[in-house]
């Protein structure tokens, strides 16, 4: 899919705040829709269906967070890429956001170039999520063979846990993706009985020390994501 076919819904009650971002993105060959609130963005994405949608959570009328989840439940946008831009770091903030229904969490200020780099990394989801899953998936350095369960990390063959190699192989489907703890509880361990609260820490130590720390961002109160 070429840019030009990308339409990208940006919500922001700072008209300084649109006027550059539109500008950039638009540079970038972009199909840039802009709302000034949650209300006018909410309608705009259905109307215009976006591939991406940049949402400030902070806004009159109606805030982020709602529009988000007014949005997620709306017929045909259910895989929509939304992430909030704002100012607030607060990690209640930032839960609050993933609760709703956010793929990710940018924070305001941020560079024209480091948000093009993100939105860049965001899109290529589009592209993951249209082909289907393979046996054998190649992200980054690392070669993943989910039938033979054997991972190949910069030539070197490893042979994980099944636990470690699921969890891996869940974070890496996605890259940059936001896994919510309960969402890998759910695909890795299932119905299974897990001890204790902190298995999940455990096998992201592990998937660390092997693998590579670089690779795998905390996002407190949340989850995990796997960093390309």
């Amino acid at each position: 899919m070429k840019n030009k076919d990308i339409r990208i819904l940006l919500v922001d009650d700072e008209p300084d705040i649109l006027e550059i971002l539109s500008y950039n993105l638009s540079s970038e060959g972009y199909d840039v829709i802009t709302a000034k609130n949650g209300i006018e963005g909410v309608a705009k994405a259905k109307k215009k269906q976006p591939h991406l949608i940049i949402l400030d959570v902070m806004m009159p009328e109606m805030d982020g967070i709602e529009a988000c989840e007014i949005i997620r439940n709306t017929a045909g946008l259910e895989n929509t890429i939304i992430t909030f831009l704002t100012a607030r770091s607060e990690d209640y903030s930032q839960v609050a956001g993933f609760d709703a229904g956010a793929d990710d969490y940018i924070s305001k200020p941020i560079k024209p170039k480091v948000l093009i780099s993100k939105i860049k990394a965001l899109l290529r989801r589009l592209k993951e999520e249209a082909v289907e899953v393979e046996d054998i998936v190649t992200v980054g350095n690392i070669v993943i063979n989910r039938e033979e369960y054997k991972i190949i990390n910069n030539g070197e063959e490893l042979t994980l846990p099944r636990k470690e190699f699921e969890l891996l192989a869940l974070l890496t489907s996605k890259p940059n993706k936001v896994f919510k703890r309960e969402v890998i509880l759910d695909k890795v361990w299932g119905n299974e009985v897990v001890v204790g609260g902190r298995t999940i820490d455990v096998h992201i130590r592990k998937l660390r020390e092997k693998i590579g720390d670089d690779y795998f961002k905390t996002v407190k109160g949340v989850g995990y994501k796997f960093i390309l």
